[in-house]
């Protein structure tokens, strides 16, 4: 599957891949720390959605929402959890 997203710093991708690795593994995932994007497939398995390493053009935009959505938005959480703790430190 080819990586659309772009981020803007592209340095950050290491330390972007951390923060996914450790807020899933907080979750309960089982997360490969050399490889944390696979942790989509073990959230697709688990809601029965068909996702492959191949070509996934057939899954709808609410499948594809539902795998992303719990890596993203806990991700998300984590980092106004991280900004908060930062500013309270000020």
């Amino acid at each position: 599957m080819a990586k659309n997203n772009k981020i803007i710093i592209p340095e950050a991708r290491a330390g972007l891949n951390q923060l996914k690795a450790k807020v899933m593994k907080s979750k309960g995932y089982n997360v490969n720390e050399e490889k944390p994007d696979d942790v989509k497939y073990e959230i697709a398995n688990e809601l029965g959605i068909p996702l492959s390493k191949d070509y996934n053009g057939k899954l709808t935009s609410e499948q594809a929402g539902k795998i992303g959505g719990p890596i993203g938005g806990n991700m998300v959480k984590e980092m106004i959890r991280m900004a908060q703790e930062q500013m309270l430190k000020k």
